[in-house]
């Protein structure tokens, strides 16, 4: 009989350490806080916590910038508390899968440290070095965080690359050494009693710097191949790679189902969709269709070839309510439908913090309220190419990151009950009325309605469909309706949806035998006809 991989039937929650809970009134989120919050998360029926950085780190990029990768950043606590984490967390049946950057550093590492204090340093090709002019980069790279991706090191006389802030120098994965020293650090951790990493921007591990490659380079799946033999494959954990160059193809290679690479990764082109060629500051036209037909050839193609991560949130992204739903009148009930039409598909479906609540998007006014690193840089870039205050401030408000970072609204008491201190950055101020502690008094709350859709995907009843069903979307050119079946064997699950505050009477392919889970109390279906309202959907059985 063939096992089943964990995962596939898991269903992870991210957590930003920094805006989940305070424990000690500094304002900033901490591992106590977690460990206090642990069983908020097993009612809500989790599987893992994939928990953003933790390391010991000088916060340029809230903890992407790794200065000690054996060390706890001070701020959110010891090793002690990590420890007591991941054993609180296992009492409750959650695994703990840690953010893992392995495509750069922090400056502040002592392999750079050393670095750079001269060509004869053993550390010196830890990291990727260009001899020049201090004037003259080596070429155009630039930085995903604007600028130049080569900065003048004034100590040693070159340049080194950076794909992201100044404090983060790639990591030159060509040097046997290096990733030596990485896979000792990674076994280290697995060592512990984690259950996986996640890999931030992994895709990028394999770039040629001088070809103007910077994702999915030559050596790319070469190095992760490496990677997962010297570490993954001696444990039972799960591994995601995020990896914004994937595409379909690739994907199965990430994925492949013999482990030789990652259980899955994260790619994004659902995500892209309503970008402008410009990128994500020019939000194009929302195409819905455009959006249905991304993920159908995503579920297709990897369907028994690889694993879909589902994802509509992270730390990275602005809230899936006020992107895709509705976060004014139909707040709920889109972040109701957009959980359905996302669980019902074959993956591992990930919960980013404030989610199950329907947290939104908050609004800024002015600089002094950003703290994201991006979006800062951007500011100051588009401003000098003319974009006024007000464009600018509407470009952060719609994709920032900040959206995403703002602190989990626990309660309507002060800050949100997120700390007794001032907040490293801003609660928003919806918070009185949108919290765990009201949404957990309410039956028909997001919260809940996220619970029923977790606990439906572990039924015994529906948990293989959900796994290793096949997937068949109709009305699929249709601007307003999400559809598809998911088919395995003799079963059959209907998940239909309106993705629009319109209403909509439509047709059914065949007969719903039972309703198994709503986000309106009194579905309007009739035979072969289903009235939706607006952001109306559902899971059936036919």
């Amino acid at each position: 009989m063939k096992q089943t991989k964990w995962w596939k039937n898991a269903v992870v929650y991210q957590i930003y350490p920094r805006s989940f809970q305070d424990s000690n009134g500094d304002g900033i989120g901490d591992i106590s806080g977690i460990i206090s919050r642990l069983d908020y998360l097993s009612e809500l029926g989790i599987d893992v916590i994939w928990l953003s950085p933790v390391y010991e780190s000088p916060q340029d990029d809230n903890g992407y910038d790794i200065s000690d990768y054996y060390a706890i950043y001070h701020e959110f606590g010891t090793m002690e508390d990590m420890e007591a984490l991941i054993r609180e967390a296992g009492k409750r049946g959650i695994r703990i899968v840690m953010d893992l950057v392995a495509n750069h550093s922090s400056d502040e590492h002592p392999w750079f440290v050393e670095a750079r204090k001269g060509r004869d340093s053993k550390y010196r090709d830890y990291y990727i070095w260009r001899e020049g002019d201090r004037n003259q980069p080596p070429n155009e790279l630039t930085s995903v965080f604007g600028g130049s991706a080569w900065e003048w090191d004034e100590e040693s006389g070159a340049y080194y690359l950076h794909l992201y802030s100044r404090k983060q120098p790639d990591l030159n994965w060509e040097n046997a050494d290096m990733r030596r020293d990485m896979y000792q650090m990674i076994n280290w951790w697995l060592d512990k009693g984690i259950g996986g990493f996640r890999l931030d921007v992994i895709d990028t591990i394999g770039k040629v710097p001088d070809q103007m490659i910077t994702t999915n380079g030559p050596k790319l799946h070469e190095y992760i191949q490496e990677l997962s033999r010297e570490t993954f494959q001696h444990h039972d954990i799960m591994t995601v790679g995020e990896t914004w160059g994937a595409n379909v193809d690739n994907a199965k290679l990430y994925s492949n189902p013999d482990g030789s690479e990652f259980s899955m990764i994260f790619q994004f082109e659902h995500i892209c969709a309503n970008w402008s060629e410009d990128g994500k500051w020019k939000q194009g036209k929302k195409d819905f269709v455009k959006l249905k037909k991304i993920f159908s050839r995503w579920q297709k193609e990897l369907w028994g070839k690889g694993w879909n991560s589902l994802f509509w949130n992270n730390h990275d992204l602005p809230r899936v309510v006020s992107n895709f739903g509705d976060d004014g009148r139909y707040r709920v009930e889109s972040a109701k439908a957009l959980a359905t039409f996302l669980h019902g598909m074959q993956g591992t479906p990930y919960i980013y913090e404030g989610e199950e609540l329907g947290m939104t998007n908050i609004h800024l006014e002015d600089v002094s309220q950003i703290r994201d690193i991006e979006s800062l840089n951007m500011y100051e870039e588009y401003r000098q190419q003319g974009w006024s205050h007000e464009e600018l401030m509407a470009a952060i408000n719609g994709a920032g990151r900040d959206n995403a970072r703002t602190p989990m609204q626990w309660d309507d008491t002060d800050n949100a009950g997120f700390t007794t201190g001032t907040p490293w950055i801003e609660v928003n101020p919806n918070y009185r009325t949108i919290n765990a502690k009201a949404e957990l008094a309410d039956d028909n709350s997001v919260f809940h309605y996220y619970k029923k859709l977790i606990a439906l995907r572990k039924s015994d009843a529906w948990k293989d469909v959900f796994m290793d069903g096949t997937y068949v979307p109709f009305m699929e050119e249709d601007e307003d309706i999400f559809a598809y079946t998911r088919e395995l064997g003799a079963k059959r699950l209907l998940v239909i949806g309106n993705f629009h505050d319109v209403e909509r009477t439509v047709t059914l392919p065949y007969a719903v035998r039972k309703i198994l889970l709503s986000n309106y109390q009194t579905p309007q279906i009739n035979a072969l006809q289903a009235t939706l309202r607006p952001y109306e959907a559902l899971m059936a059985e036919l």
